[in-house]
């Protein structure tokens, strides 16, 4: 009755108010319950139906990707001897901020349970794999920074060794130094990188795309603070290393040759000295020789003039030596033999240009063979007329002048050779004894080679073979000769190449038990400012054995200074050349040598 009486004192406004109340809990109820329903929604939607997505974009922000960097080729001589070389190194560097942990789990390689380390533990550890004191270790990995290093320049031994630690915040950055443990041996052939890494002469630049690999890489999981995930997986793609490049050059003879160009150049005084070494039947270049070479492994302290080889390079009057073109063109026309006769005044006049040789001489009944082995330029002209200026221009085009032989190095120079209907009323006439027209040392060699080698020029090669990273050898096809003269008229021109040995005063380049022929060479030399001469420059080249030769060695001095005619290159040849025949075991001639008569009766 109580409740009932208190009910009955309740007004109607109360009741009203009391409704409300109840209506706005249940409001509110349903909206906590609306609510509640759309988290629990959500959590499911994660954890139930998306969990692959989010894993993978988790994973994604963990992942890091480290570069395995390729080793860069080797280049190395003809019979493996390295020239140059890529040492992988390692930094060991350190975040700092990263490695400030107390302690750290890493997997145990041999138990393969976690194990767990104090901070100072993990450093200790490195310390002693680095072979360093402890609190230097402790020192450069504690502070704020995140980067600093720990050590630089160690081997891949013991940054293996630094990464099976797992401490955290220690990392290891890939670092490859070039090395050529033969220094200046070949310095303008091999080239050098520049502090980039980017290649910048001789065969590291031209075969750069052979010497370098291809990187891999070492994926693995980390933490936001830098530290790998001990029980996640890491995938690696090896890096595949970049081919090995094989030279035709022969490290020793090599040597030897830049040491005689050195000579050439000092003895003289001369602004500089070359020497190539050919192998005859393939176009090889066994040493390709300049004087002051430079050091890869320190290119800055050489003059930059220096930097390239000036054989492939450097554009000189052959002078002399191209007679040996003009006597090969008449005979393979058939305007000539080597016993054809000339009469050959002191001097000679044709259309208003005036010819003298380089000694005094009357009016001499000279066989063309004779007039090669004195060099005169009076018999070259008259025997050279007989060829049209077509001709004349055609027969040096075959032989090599005037176009890049194709060697497999940077800076190649063409050579200076003007079309025929543009030579003067003189330069039709000085083509024929080497002025008017300009070679490299290496083009002039190679019209020896194509004499040498029965009438077959060949193109220079001084790269032999790549070798992959899983030993694969590819050799370098030979590329097909360019036949110029037959060789019955090759045949005649050794036999006049001879002659400048045997009949001329010139036995100083003879090599007991061996058939040596060649040419000497004097040309004027161009002023550098382009205006007159200044200047001569001073070559033989010659081959062996006659029989059947094997070799070519072109010797070229550049502005040597004194008396022209006093200066020679017949001792140097014939040390190169005894040096070259004792290395390769070539045995001596068995034929006697050829003695052409240089006069007629």
């Amino acid at each position: 009755m109580a409740q009932d009486s208190s009910k009955a004192k309740m007004g109607p406004s109360a009741l009203r108010l009391n409704k409300l109340g109840r209506g706005r809990m249940r409001i509110g109820f349903v909206v906590m319950l609306v609510f509640l329903l759309v988290i629990g929604g959500k959590l499911i939607m994660i954890q139930g139906l998306d969990v692959g997505n989010m894993a993978e974009a988790a994973e994604t922000q963990r992942t890091v990707v480290q570069k395995l960097p390729a080793v860069r080729g080797k280049i190395v001589d003809a019979d493996g001897k390295v020239l140059a070389e890529s040492i992988l190194r390692y930094d060991i560097t350190v975040s700092q901020v990263n490695n400030a942990m107390p302690e750290y789990k890493h997997r145990n390689a041999t138990t393969e349970k976690l194990d767990t380390f104090t901070r100072d533990q993990g450093l200790q550890k490195l310390a002693t794999v680095l072979g360093m004191p402890f609190e230097d270790v402790k020192t450069n990995a504690t502070g704020t920074k995140d980067f600093n290093y720990i050590l630089r320049d160690v081997s891949p031994a013991v940054e293996a060794q630094v990464s099976a630690l797992g401490v955290p915040g220690i990392y290891s950055e890939p670092v490859t130094k070039r090395v050529y443990p033969m220094g200046a041996v070949g310095g303008p052939i091999v080239g050098f990188l520049g502090s980039d890494g980017k290649p910048l002469a001789g065969i590291e630049q031209t075969m750069d795309d052979k010497l370098t690999g291809t990187d891999g890489t070492r994926t693995f999981q980390a933490g936001k603070n830098g530290i790998i995930i001990p029980t996640a997986p890491v995938k690696t793609v090896a890096a595949v290393d970049g081919q090995t490049v094989k030279l035709t050059i022969n490290q020793d003879i090599q040597y030897y040759a830049q040491q005689a160009a050195q000579q050439q150049k000092q003895q003289y005084s001369a602004q500089w000295a070359s020497i190539t070494v050919t192998e005859v039947k393939t176009g090889k270049v066994i040493a390709l020789a300049d004087s002051d070479s430079y050091d890869p492994n320190n290119p800055g302290a050489s003059d930059p003039s220096n930097i390239g080889s000036r054989t492939v390079s450097s554009v000189v009057e052959p002078g002399s030596t191209d007679k040996i073109i003009t006597a090969s063109a008449v005979i393979q026309e058939g305007l000539a033999t080597p016993m054809s006769e000339f009469l050959v005044p002191p001097t000679l006049t044709v259309d208003g240009q005036t010819f003298s040789d380089a000694f005094n001489h009357g009016t001499e009944q000279r066989t063309l063979a004779g007039i090669i082995a004195d060099s005169m330029n009076t018999g070259t002209v008259m025997a050279g007329s007989r060829l049209s200026m077509q001709q004349r221009y055609d027969y040096l085009r075959k032989f090599g002048v005037g176009e890049k032989s194709g060697i497999e190095l940077p800076g190649e120079s063409p050579g200076i050779l003007a079309d025929w209907k543009k030579w003067d009323g003189r330069q039709r006439y000085t083509v024929l004894f080497g002025q008017g027209v300009a070679q490299t040392p290496l083009q002039t060699a190679y019209v020896f080679q194509a004499v040498a080698n029965d009438g077959v020029r060949l193109a220079p090669q001084i790269v032999d073979s790549f070798t992959a990273a899983d030993g694969v050898e590819t050799k370098v096809p030979q590329a097909p000769g360019v036949k110029v003269i037959s060789p019955e008229t090759a045949q005649s021109a050794r036999d006049m190449l001879e002659g400048v040995v045997t009949m001329a005063d010139y036995k100083v380049v003879g090599i007991p038990g061996y058939r040596v022929g060649g040419k000497t060479g004097t040309a004027e030399a161009p002023a550098d400012n382009g205006v007159g001469f200044d200047g001569y420059t001073s070559s033989f080249i010659g081959m062996a054995p006659m029989d059947d030769p094997k070799y070519v060695v072109a010797i070229t001095v550049q502005r040597p200074q004194g008396d022209i005619y006093g200066i020679t290159q017949g001792v140097t040849f014939n040390q190169v050349m005894g040096q070259v025949l004792r290395t390769f075991d070539v045995p001596p001639s068995t034929t006697p040598s050829v003695m052409l008569p240089k006069f007629y009766k």
